[in-house]
């Protein structure tokens, strides 16, 4: 599916300098950056998760340290 993709000069320059040192096309890219924010995002929500359950299974454990 094609897009047009709207960016400031700034984000253009960013994209541009970007892709240079990467050695790859500004749509490579992009589509990379976009996928990187992607697996950012499942991992922080993981890591949230299992945190949550770790602080509610060891809940008075960790009271009992904290005293």
């Amino acid at each position: 599916m094609a897009m047009t993709l709207r960016l400031t000069p700034e984000d253009e320059n960013i994209l541009t300098e970007l892709a240079a040192q990467e050695g790859i096309s500004r749509q490579e890219a992009t589509v990379r950056a976009i996928r990187e924010a992607a697996a950012r995002r499942g991992h922080e929500s993981a890591v949230k998760e299992l945190s949550a359950a770790a602080r509610e299974r060891y809940a008075d454990l960790l009271d009992r340290l904290g005293q």
